[in-house]
Parts: structure tokens; sequence; C-alpha cells
């Protein structure tokens, strides 16, 4: 194996069920959930190992904390557990967790998610056009490096596009 921080990571697929890496939260700030909505990044928390997406919250939640930012409407992959968010998150008026029952408007769950899918999109260009797929650096410190550069060219784009 040539990095020797890197964990299995259970998935789904049936191609490949088992894969060697580290887990990252991306997070995006957007000001509206409107078709082809594109905010920017935060940096990414990792850690070594295979964490479950609430073990990453607290970290995505202090960088949000440390900008200022209160978001109005979060919307999350099934993977997280509505008592973490609740927890990290206590500012929001309106969480949205994939699969789950919410006691918010049928019209704004579907809302938030399709934007929720949409973002599996973004993930994937970050992956495709942002180098995010594979890092070519070794060990955690590496692959956070490796990351921070793939969001840090992503937001410059979408700020260039912006000012156009």
């Amino acid at each position: 194996m040539s990095d020797p921080d890197a964990r299995p990571i259970r998935k789904g697929k049936l191609r490949a069920p088992t894969e060697f890496g580290y887990v990252v939260q991306i997070t995006e700030i957007t000001e509206n959930t409107r078709r082809g909505a594109r905010g920017l990044i935060l940096p990414a928390p990792s850690r070594v190992g295979s964490p479950n997406e609430s073990d990453l919250l607290p970290a995505t939640g202090a960088e949000l904390d440390r900008l200022g930012i209160t978001p109005r409407e979060v919307a999350l992959d099934g993977g997280f557990q509505p008592s973490s968010v609740d927890e990290h998150l206590p500012a929001c008026e309106r969480t949205f967790i994939a699969g789950r029952q919410s006691a918010g408007s049928r019209r704004t769950d579907r809302r938030l998610a399709r934007y929720r899918v949409g973002a599996e999109g973004r993930i994937s260009h970050l992956k495709r056009g942002y180098g995010l797929r594979r890092s070519r650096l070794k060990g955690h410190p590496g692959a956070r490096t490796w990351t921070a550069w793939s969001i840090l060219a992503y937001n410059l784009d979408t700020l260039a596009i912006r000012a156009a």
C-alpha cells in the first residue's frame, strides 16, 4: 500500500464495495436553492479512518460559527443523525435529512430534496474537473492539502463566473 494513513471505506457499490482513502465532508453555501445555484465551498473537514458523517459535523459547525454564517435551511445526506445536527447547527430554521420524515411542508421538502440531489452532481464535478477524485500526495496531511487546493480552484472559478 502506498499510503499508510488510508483506511478501508465500505460503500454500497457492486463493483468495488471496499475502497481505500479518506472521508471528506463537502459543505456548499448558497444564497438560494434555485436550480443551478452555485455557491462557495467551505474548507472540508476530514479524519483518518472511516468516520460517520455526523462525526465530522462539529468541525463544519465550528467553521460556520467562525465565519459568522447562520444558514436558514440545511439539506443533508441520509447518513446524518438528527440529534447531532440539532446539537452542532442549532441556529438553522429548517433541516432536511434525505430519507427521513420532517415536519415541514411537502413543497419545501421537495425543493430541498432536489437541491440535495444537485449536491451529488457538484461532488461529481469536483471529482472530475478539479482533481478531488484521487490525492497525489501521501498521508492524511497530503490528502487535506490536495482537497484544499481542489476546493480553492472551484471557489475561484465560482467567483470568476459571478464577476463576469
